[in-house]
């Protein structure tokens, strides 16, 4: 098999499930690049060698070779770019094309009655609905904003960004966090220090853990707008002895902030995509605490088994969970273990590209071939009102602050 990914850039969030697909399938496997990325994300380390990775072809550099093999390719996964151009001659031909989307409306579904939109959306999507084109959902809201303009019925799937998964001994892992060992619980905030991020959230949680006398650390990995109001924040509650803010660092360094972190915080609000951190985190064991609205969340995490959800910017909620998991070591260490379990098995590069090799064959016959979790099982339509809910099925022990209102797949 020839199988194409086009995007606008790559980055470590691409590169463990684009490795594996040119470990499966050498020349057949190429990753084009349209554009070059941003200098923030660069300094953030999000920037690959594109030297060392020899599946990676440049549009801007390379753009007849590009576009032939976007014609030739047997298979051809196209995604996070907003020119149509580059896959519009494809489309007209008929040929098999795996389309990924993260939200269509990010800022509310209201704005699906623009006809302008509209008229965009038909030309883009809606009118390939019955053609050999399908849908990799990044994301557990993007299904229902296709779903709204009529766009891949039956042919939407769950899908994501996927980490470097890594395989600890999880016994050791756990036990050598620091709540295990006795010592402050450790919680970790990383992200950038922006108001769609809110993280003011982990500063009142520190503020609420202190004043009640709680032993733990918070460490603030990022930076950005907010930076210097946070830490003025922190000094005025007298935090300094228990707030940390690192600056920007390397996703390897956040990793091993995550490997020695008790909690990890994901306070983003429903303009948050998908949110890799949060794979990255659950493989390191943390119990992640998140905003219900943010697109990975209830795909990957049911509330009270690996993870916490809290309503959409429900402080008094979040609160109520970090103070619950620092005070209670076992529950941290059975939710910890099901987060790690839930991306070693399922949410990890080698299943997704597995998935997808198998997924592309299947429609290379004219079969649909789909997974019955994780990745390639079917994205069921899931309203953003209606994420908080879903993230309450029934999917292992309950916790006593889990609320009603399972919702099944």
């Amino acid at each position: 098999m020839k199988l194409t990914f086009v995007s606008n850039y790559i980055n470590h969030h691409q590169i463990p499930v684009s490795t594996v697909l040119y470990e499966t399938l050498g020349d057949g496997y190429r990753f084009i690049q349209t554009e070059a990325m941003e200098e923030e994300r660069v300094r953030m380390g999000w920037g690959a060698d594109e030297t060392a990775l020899p599946y990676l072809k440049c549009w801007y550099e390379e753009p007849e070779a590009c576009r032939a093999l976007v014609m030739e390719s047997d298979i051809v996964v196209f995604g996070g770019v907003e020119d149509e151009s580059y896959i519009e001659e494809r489309l007209k031909s008929g040929r098999p094309v795996i389309r990924y989307s993260e939200r269509l409306y990010r800022e509310g579904q209201w704005k699906a009655v623009s006809p302008r939109g509209l008229i965009k959306k038909y030309k883009d999507h809606t009118r390939y609905r019955k053609s050999d084109v399908y849908l990799l959902c990044s994301g557990a809201y993007v299904a229902s904003d296709f779903h709204i303009v009529h766009a891949y019925p039956d042919k939407m799937f769950k899908w994501g960004y996927f980490t470097e998964t890594k395989r600890y001994d999880v016994d050791k892992l756990l036990g050598e966090k620091p709540g295990a060992m006795g010592r402050p619980v450790e919680i970790l905030f990383a992200g950038r220090f922006l108001p769609l991020k809110h993280p003011e959230y982990a500063l009142e949680l520190a503020k609420r853990l202190r004043s009640r006398r709680i032993p733990f650390h918070l460490t603030m990995v990022g930076g950005g707008e907010m930076e210097e109001t946070l830490k003025k924040e922190a000094a005025l509650a007298s935090l300094e002895k228990y707030v940390t803010f690192t600056g920007y660092r390397s996703p390897q360094e956040v990793r091993g902030y995550m490997e020695r972190a008790d909690i990890f915080l994901m306070t983003s609000n429903y303009l948050e995509g998908w949110g890799a951190v949060i794979n990255e985190a659950m493989n390191s064991g943390c119990v992640v605490v998140a905003d219900a609205k943010i697109g990975a969340v209830p795909f990957l995490i049911c509330h009270g088994h690996n993870g916490m959800v809290y309503a959409d910017g429900n402080l008094a909620e979040f609160l109520e969970y970090g103070e619950l998991l620092v005070r209670n070591a076992g529950l941290r260490s059975e939710i910890g273990r099901n987060a790690y379990d839930t991306i070693v098995s399922f949410w990890n590069p080698e299943f997704a590209a597995r998935s997808l090799l198998a997924f592309a064959e299947g429609v290379l016959k004219g079969q649909t071939i789909v997974n019955e979790q994780g990745p390639l099982s079917k994205a069921l339509v899931i309203s953003p009102r209606a994420g908080y809910a879903y993230t309450r099925r029934k999917c292992g022990k309950s916790v006593k602050t889990r609320r009603n209102g399972d919702c099944h797949e």
